[in-house]
């Protein structure tokens, strides 16, 4: 019966803990709270709400200056369906490159994942070995993501230049990176890969480090090839970190702005979402507003997409939910006639 008794006071004492706790920890999270409050929520209610407000300037009708009425959806529909103040925006307006901005965004979103994803595990892999230089190496290897991506851009912009290094090391005729469509935007890809990969391989270093190597021992003793170990050992164990790293680097890649804004300034349908807000400021807030929450909107359904259906589930780690413990029959009849 005594004993009974301590092992209930001993459970109770968590609990207790914890609810001591809990007014220090509100007080410590306040000041993160406060902050976020005022650098995220409340602008992006202001965003919203100015979304909903037409853009003040010059009626066409009578060349008078108006203010900005209520828009109601307007300013979304026109970004969505391309008009103009009621008819087709002109080709090369900013209004007529929303569509070709959004898929630019996923385009270069999509290759540069895919691509810093494969040479990011390759170099996760090689830091992960035991030999002398590793450190060396893990922190030449971070150069490039420690450089600021202004910096980064404008390197690249001089490497990929008519008589620029990449042109000199190539065999053949110069090319025109940044003169065309498709150079410019595989400069861009190119230049965005070389920056962000070590990040990638940071964040898979992290989780290969976390598998025991007695399972690869087991693995080998077995006689399991290195493609099955691979496949049955370092996918499943490495995926959460795999997961959110891939996460963190396409929310990343859907804000691409700095890099080909100073690469190509837009120029060859080579212009972001990102880039468009931008541009759009300088014509009208509201209207801006408009185009940035959709931006936001896209953003968020793909982060949804990838911690619902994805299993990148950035705080408890990958794959589904875990289901809460059903407390046994053995434990509730105990309970019960304790009670």
């Amino acid at each position: 019966m005594s004993s009974t008794a301590a092992s209930g006071a001993t459970r109770l004492e968590p609990q207790a803990q914890k609810k001591s706790a809990a007014p220090w920890a509100a007080l410590l999270l306040a000041p993160t709270v406060l902050l976020l409050l005022v650098v995220i929520v409340y602008p992006l209610i202001s965003a919203v709400q100015m979304s909903f407000v037409k853009d003040s300037g010059l009626d066409p009708a009578t060349g008078m200056f108006v203010e900005g009425g209520p828009a109601g959806f307007s300013n979304y529909t026109n970004w969505i369906l391309q008009q103009c103040g009621g008819a087709a925006c002109a080709p090369g307006s900013l209004g007529a490159s929303f569509w070709s901005s959004f898929g630019n965004t996923f385009f270069y979103a999509a290759v540069t994942v895919v691509l810093e994803t494969v040479f990011g595990f390759w170099m996760a892999i090689i830091m992960a070995r035991t030999f002398k230089g590793r450190g060396i190496l893990r922190a030449a290897v971070l150069v490039p993501w420690a450089i600021p991506t202004a910096v980064t851009a404008k390197l690249w912009y001089f490497m990929f230049d008519y008589n620029g290094v990449i042109n000199t090391i190539l065999p053949g005729n110069p090319i025109l990176w940044l003169g065309s469509e498709t150079s410019a935007k595989w400069a861009i890809i190119i230049a965005d890969a070389w920056k962000t990969t070590p990040f990638m391989a940071l964040l898979i270093v992290a989780g290969l480090q976390m598998i025991p190597g007695d399972v690869y021992e087991a693995a080998r003793m077995d006689g399991a090839s290195t493609w099955q170990r691979f496949r049955h050992i370092t996918l499943p164990l490495v995926k959460p970190a795999l997961m959110v790293a891939i996460l963190f680097r396409t929310l990343d890649a859907l804000r691409m702005y700095d890099l080909p804004a100073i690469l190509t300034g837009g120029s060859n349908n080579t212009s972001t979402l990102s880039m468009l807000v931008v541009d759009q400021i300088r014509q009208g807030f509201n209207s801006a507003s408009a185009l940035s929450t959709i931006t936001f909107l896209v953003i968020f359904g793909v982060a949804f997409i990838f911690i619902r259906f994805l299993g990148a589930n950035v705080t408890e780690g990958s794959g589904p939910r875990k289901a809460r413990r059903r407390p046994r029959p053995a434990e509730t009849t105990t309970k019960e006639s304790r009670a």
